[in-house]
Formats: C-alpha cells, structure tokens, sequence
C-alpha cells in the first residue's frame, strides 16, 4: 500500500484544524449561556436582590472592556495558536476558581471567576474569528465563517439547556424551600461539579490544540503592527456604530440574564426554575432561526432596512411584555409540551413568548450593525473592528440597570424598559445609516458574538 502523499497530510491536518477552531465558537457561546442559569443559582443560594444578582453579566462581559486591546496586544506578539491556547487556559483557570468559590461560599470569589473565564473568551473572540477565515481556500472562507456562527449559536443553545438541567436541578430552587445550610452547599456542590467537569474537558481540547499548532501556525495570517482601536474615536461612525454594539449586547444580555426569573413568575409560566430555563433555550433557538432567515433575506434587502425592521420587531416584543405588567392568568386547562415542559396555555403566555421572540429580532443586529460601521468609518478598519469589539462591554452594564428598574418597581416586566430604549437607538442607527458615504472595507475583518 502507498503512503499517502504530502498533500493529502496537509489537507487532513488542516481539516482537522478547521475542526478545532469552529469548536472554539461552540466553546465560548457554551460557557458564556451558562450565565443565565448560574444568576438564578447565585440569587437563590446567598439571597441577593436583582441588581446584585446581575453582577454575574457585569463580571463576565466587562472583561471585554478590560481584556480586549490586551488581547489583541498579545495576538499581535504571539500569534494565533499561542492565543488560542492562552484563550482556553483562561477559561480552565476560570473554572477552577469558580470550583474554589463553591467551597468558600463566597460570592464575589463567583464574579472573580466569571471574569477570569470571560478573559480567556476575549482573548478567543480576538483570535478565533480572523483565524478560522484563513484556515483554507479564500473563497471558501464565507462558507467556514457561516458554519462557525451556527456552531456559536448552537453552543449558546446548548449551554442554556445544560445549566438549567444540571444548576437548577436542587430541592432549594423548589417553591416555598426554606434555604439552609445543608440545601446551599448541596447547591454549590452542584455548580462546582459543572465547572470541574467543563475544566476537565477542556484541559483534554488544550490537548487536541497543542498537537495542531503548528498547522494553525502556517495557515494563519501573518501578524501586522498593532493598532489602537481607540484611534477609531476620532470617526463619527465608529463611534455611532460602538454605542450601537454597547446597547444592542447590553439589551440582549440584560434579557437573556434575566429571563429565567422573569419566566418562572406565577403571572408568566408559573413554572419551577428548572422547568423555566431549560424553556430559555427558545430564546437562542430563535436567535439561530433569524440568522440563517436573516443571512438569505440580506440577498435581497438592504443591511439597514433590515435592522430596522428587526428593530421595530424587537421594540414590539418588549412593549408587549411592558404593556402586559401585572396581567393575572386566566385559568385553563389546556397545556403544550415544550422541550419536556408541559407549559399551562394562560394569559401569561402572551408576555412570556413575546420576551423569548426578542431573541428572534435580536439575530441579525450584531453583524449588521458591525458591517454597517466598517462600511461608513473614516477610521482603519482594524481600528474601527477592534472599538467594536470593546464594545461589547455594555453587557456589563444593561443588566444592571435592568436589575435596579426591577428593584425599584417590583415589576420584572417594567425591568424591559432598558432593552426598549436600546432598540430605540438600533432603530435610529438604521435609520440614518444610508445618509453616509460608504466605502469598500478593504481590510479583511470579521467578527462573531
């Protein structure tokens, strides 16, 4: 038997690191939609009110703020493969502290942790996205883009499912539980062994990287001189379009960090929490569903028109929600199965899919407001991605103004209201997006969330 040629090693070996890098966008998303179970977790066993239960969003996503230029300091001098392993590393280092946190039963030992991840997602985001456009033919390089962005909304899916199923699964998560020690640290137990377990895999995909580095290494783009993405200040459409990025993420993570607990209201489902998380799952469901509806729509209507439309959508989903605050159930007898819940068919049913329909009209906002951006900025295009990506911090800070607007009024629907006014500015940025002069993006830049 013939050995096999050069060429055929080196189109497996590149397959393989195809392979490994779109894991990377499933990876991210997976552990960045266990937030959403984890803030019902936190709140549940050490007693906080909505606002500090939020701090989980803002300990994770305001490593973007800090991590970002960093990130791409260090992608600059080390390279590609180097960051992708820094990248999961990080993650594991996350993990393990958030282990540590479960036997201290410390809360901001938890927030530690979630930073900690998120620096090592930065870090992947700088790195994975450029990356995987390289690893191959350029004019194959749309196709790996699209497969990776579906495997990220997969992966968000996923990681929404798996914690609700196995963080929310305790007897303290059961109505009118009185929380003691024993059912605190049982739940702790719980969330330390989802995360070991996360470590542990991911210790075995640090593994799998190392052995395809150097593959990773020659099919990356070369590294060119490093470029503030603050330098990008100076163009008004870059800074247009990173307040849009700031509110748009800021609206979708104050949203989908609080929807379990907004779900789980006598008023909405009436469901336990577990019951009510493993039902988030439609929210990015529906965020994957839009994007691959919005991608063959974008064919054929113009970017903007179509963050406009999706905008208004969203914007109406969250006046349906806001309009229906205080609403009773009505009482019926008729249930739907979703996902293995039996779901009661009341009144709350209309407030409850309109919150998961925003997920829907949330799917095509990022790329688009970013293409819009790169399209419209004065600034290098290196420059102009790298403040967008900074922008992505503002779901450190939406969250919290969501959980302050609940506080305050006792009302989880009116907590919308911050969403609703960042809809209100997407909107306006599609509005007047083509009375810019528009010019070719000509450096190659792409990016996922």
């Amino acid at each position: 038997m013939s050995e096999p040629t050069s060429s055929a090693k080196k189109g497996s070996g590149l397959v393989l690191a195809v392979i490994y890098v779109t894991a990377l966008f499933f990876i991210w998303a997976f552990v960045t939609n266990l937030l959403d179970p984890l803030l019902k977790a936190m709140k549940t066993v050490f007693t906080l009110n909505n606002l500090e239960a939020n701090l989980t969003g803002f300990a994770f996503f305001i490593a973007y703020g800090v991590m970002s230029f960093p990130s791409a300091a260090f992608l600059s001098k080390f390279g590609y493969a180097k960051s992708v392993l820094l990248g999961l590393g990080g993650i594991v280092i996350g993990c393990l502290i958030a282990l540590v946190a479960t036997k201290v039963q410390i809360y901001p030992v938890f927030l530690v942790a979630l930073f900690t991840m998120a620096s090592g997602v930065t870090l992947l985001q700088v790195a994975a996205n450029p990356l995987i456009a390289s690893l191959g033919k350029p004019s194959d390089s749309a196709f790996r883009l699209n497969l990776s962005q579906a495997f990220n909304s997969l992966g968000a899916a996923c990681g929404m499912f798996f914690g609700a199923t196995f963080l929310l699964g305790g007897d303290i998560f059961k109505e009118d539980v009185v929380v003691t020690e024993t059912l605190r640290q049982e739940t702790l137990s719980f969330v330390g062994n989802v995360y070991f377990l996360i470590a542990a895999a991911l210790a075995v995909f640090i593994v799998a990287i190392w052995l395809v580095r150097q593959k990773i290494t020659d099919a990356a783009p070369k590294m060119g001189h490093l470029v503030s993405p603050f330098s990008a200040l100076q163009s008004k459409w870059a800074n247009l379009g990173a307040i849009g990025i700031f509110l748009y993420v800021g609206a979708e993570v104050a949203i989908s960090l609080n929807l379990l607990l907004f779900l789980e209201q006598k008023n909405i489902f009436n469901l336990g929490a577990q019951e009510a998380g493993k039902l988030i799952t439609f929210y990015m469901l529906f965020a994957m569903i839009g994007r691959f509806a919005g991608s063959a729509m974008l064919k054929f209507i113009k970017g903007h028109i179509l963050l406009g439309v999706f905008a208004v959508g969203a914007m109406i989903m969250c006046g349906i929600v806001i309009g229906t605050n205080g609403m009773v159930p009505s009482d019926m007898n008729s249930t739907v199965n979703l996902l293995g819940v039996d779901l009661p068919l009341t009144t709350g049913v209309i407030p409850g899919f309109a919150a998961l329909l925003v997920g829907l009209f949330n799917s095509i906002m990022f790329p688009t407001i970013f293409t819009l951006t790169l399209e419209r900025s004065t600034a290098a295009t290196s420059a102009t991605s790298g403040l967008l990506v900074l922008a992505i911090v503002g779901g450190a800070f939406l969250p919290l103004a969501f959980g302050a607007i609940t506080d305050a009024t006792g009302s989880r629907n009116l907590g919308f209201i911050a969403p609703l006014l960042c809809y209100v500015y997407v909107l306006w940025f599609a509005i007047v997006a083509p009375k810019a002069p528009v010019h070719a993006i000509e450096e190659g830049v792409s990016s996922g969330h």
